[in-house]
């Protein structure tokens, strides 16, 4: 979008909007950046509160504990350094000094970020460095410590280093966009020289997006499923004409624009993207190039469910989501054929539909750059996600042959492990926090950091569940985070389960572990709240189905189990009431 059109939307109405608190910290003009994030914020669905510190004051609000900055209490701090005064501070730097001026600055950095972490629970978003090449090297530069681009491209590296000890520092890449657009595209001389103000107007939009996927990530809002359409889209041809020979695909020629994409997906699904095709096609012959053809990236083992038959493109995608049972705003659908994407876009609410250019030569360049895929976890279970999902396909299948939903559930013999959280489970418990957004209770959102305190502290009980069954390991798939009253009672602060497990029993065995826990430890009463999101309406009743009764909290009750409670959504279960429900889990 351009700045204009940002800028118009702050006449609009954000009143509906669900809020969000960040804080702009920046030793350059930042009104301008300002005016873009809240604009773009609106096309987002956010109401973006800003407090935009004073020009060039970032350590003065770090450092000073009666600040602005501490008293506005934001959800996100966002500090951009530029590169522009990064380099008069070179400048002044002896020239002894020169070929340590990356370290010192990241001990810098590092400090700001553990004196905001020692003020304030929050997420920092740190803009990284834009290249600016001096040249009094020349290309001698990148051999010599003592040179300004060496110096950078070193902080720059031990940005991303240091940020892995954070889990709430995320990195801003701007250097990265500039790489895209060109310097001559994203700094203005002569607004510089005039304001201060290091981007140019026409790039300040897409530093907007990249901050605000961050946030959206931080939210929940991610991008899940690729789903794919095969001809002209994966291979050159069509499969169904030209046969397996004469389709285009490999290293040379017109063939090498789809590998590089089929390349893309690949790693997109080893790093837990889900993979899914829907294609007019005989299954087939569109299956026949995954398993026979020698320049194929992309093999069977690769698609975590093959939708391909004579069905439309949004039947397909409908089918790929009931296996799949993720958001269709989740999904992202790439094809070919403009008719196919604007029936999908028109047919299907909330599905991303990339307008792909005419050259396929384009198609992976344009991808990257949209940056669909943002995230602000990665654990080592996102890399086996298509194998489970591929798993739930098979359960699907056999589900049809059993007339009795028990005698299936029984038929998948099932265990789970359960316990307090350890160090190990920490990303995926976080991930799980951000993801979820249809089994959730309160939808709250936690990162690596606030788990790992919630795990550390004596006011809190903690559980974590696996599931297992005779297809495979779902992993880590439900959470309890549990807030410890002085009434002898305990608040479910998070209760969170992955989607690919609904149905099961699951929820019913996991309130049996909590209730016999709670007896054991001397608790008399469990307090539940449901608040309700476009998303979870699935759990509206969970509470009543495991037997708890909705209550109304007195004022003091109410403030102590969270402030903003919506009373008509509380609900209570006296432990020595309840009725063990029956499953068919066993304990690993």
């Amino acid at each position: 979008m351009k700045f204009r059109e940002l800028k118009k939307n702050l006449k609009k109405d954000f009143s509906e909007l669900k809020t969000c608190k960040i804080a702009i910290l920046g030793d350059s003009a930042t009104q301008f950046l300002n005016t873009a994030i809240k604009g773009y914020g609106y096309n987002e669905k956010i109401n973006f509160d800003i407090f935009e510190a004073d020009y060039d004051q970032i350590e003065r609000q770090i450092y000073d504990p009666e600040s602005e900055l501490y008293e506005f209490n934001p959800e996100f701090i966002i500090i951009f350094a530029s590169s522009e005064k990064l380099i008069e501070k070179f400048y002044s730097t002896n020239s002894n000094e020169k070929m340590h001026f990356a370290d010192n600055q990241i001990n810098k950095i590092k400090e700001l970020w553990e004196r905001i972490n020692s003020k304030i629970n929050c997420n920092i978003i740190n803009f990284n460095y834009v290249e600016i090449n001096d040249n009094i090297f020349g290309n001698y530069g990148n051999k010599t410590k003592n040179s300004f681009i060496y110096q950078l491209r070193k902080l720059n590296f031990n940005l991303m280093d240091i940020a892995q000890q954070y889990k709430n520092v995320f990195i801003s890449d701007v250097c990265s966009l500039q790489n895209v657009f060109g310097r001559e595209n994203t700094f203005d001389s002569k607004m510089y020289a005039s304001s201060k103000m290091v981007f140019s107007i026409d790039f300040l939009p897409h530093v907007a997006k990249n901050i605000i996927d961050i946030i959206k990530a931080s939210m929940g809002k991610i991008k899940k499923c690729l789903i794919m359409d095969l001809d002209n889209t994966l291979w050159g041809g069509v499969i169904g004409d030209d046969g397996i020979n004469n389709i285009q695909i490999g290293e040379l020629g017109a063939g090498r624009a789809y590998t590089e994409l089929q390349m893309w997906a690949k790693q997109l699904k080893e790093r837990g993207i889900i993979l899914a095709v829907s294609s007019k096609n005989t299954e087939e012959i569109a299956k026949e190039p995954f398993i026979k053809h020698p320049d194929m990236v992309l093999r069977l083992d690769d698609i975590a469910v093959f939708a391909a038959n004579w069905e439309t493109k949004v039947d397909n995608i409908k089918y790929i989501q009931s296996i799949l049972n993720i958001g269709f705003d989740s999904m992202v659908f790439i094809d070919d054929n403009p008719f196919e994407r604007n029936m999908v876009r028109e047919m299907i609410d909330g599905i991303t539909v990339p307008e792909l250019p005419n050259d396929p030569s384009e198609y992976v360049s344009y991808l990257r750059n949209l940056n669909l895929f943002e995230t602000i976890s990665y654990s080592k279970e996102d890399s086996k996600r298509t194998k489970q999902y591929q798993n739930e396909a098979k359960r699907v299948e056999l589900k049809k042959s059993f007339d009795s939903v028990d005698e299936y559930l029984k038929s998948l013999k099932m265990v789970s492990e359960y316990g307090s959280f350890k160090d190990y489970y920490i990303p995926r418990i976080a991930q799980l926090t951000q993801r979820s957004n249809q089994f959730n209770m309160r939808t709250v959102r936690y990162t690596e950091k606030d788990i790992e305190r919630i795990k550390n502290s004596n006011d809190y009980i903690t559980l974590y569940f696996t599931l297992e069954d005779k297809f495979g390991d779902n992993g880590l798939i439900s959470v309890l985070i549990l807030k410890k009253n002085d009434d002898k009672s305990l608040f479910i602060d998070t209760w969170i389960m992955s989607c690919r497990v609904l149905k099961r029993g699951m929820e019913y065995f996991v309130i049996n572990k909590l209730v016999d826990l709670a007896k054991e430890q001397g608790y008399t009463k469990i307090i539940g709240e449901y608040i309700p999101t476009p998303k979870n309406v699935l759990v509206k009743d969970l509470y009543k189905e495991c037997g708890f009764s909705k209550t109304v909290l007195h004022e003091n009750d109410n403030e102590k189990y969270n402030k903003n409670r919506n009373k008509n959504d509380t609900w209570v279960l006296y432990v020595d009431n309840y009725i063990t429900k029956k499953v068919y889990i066993d304990n690993k």
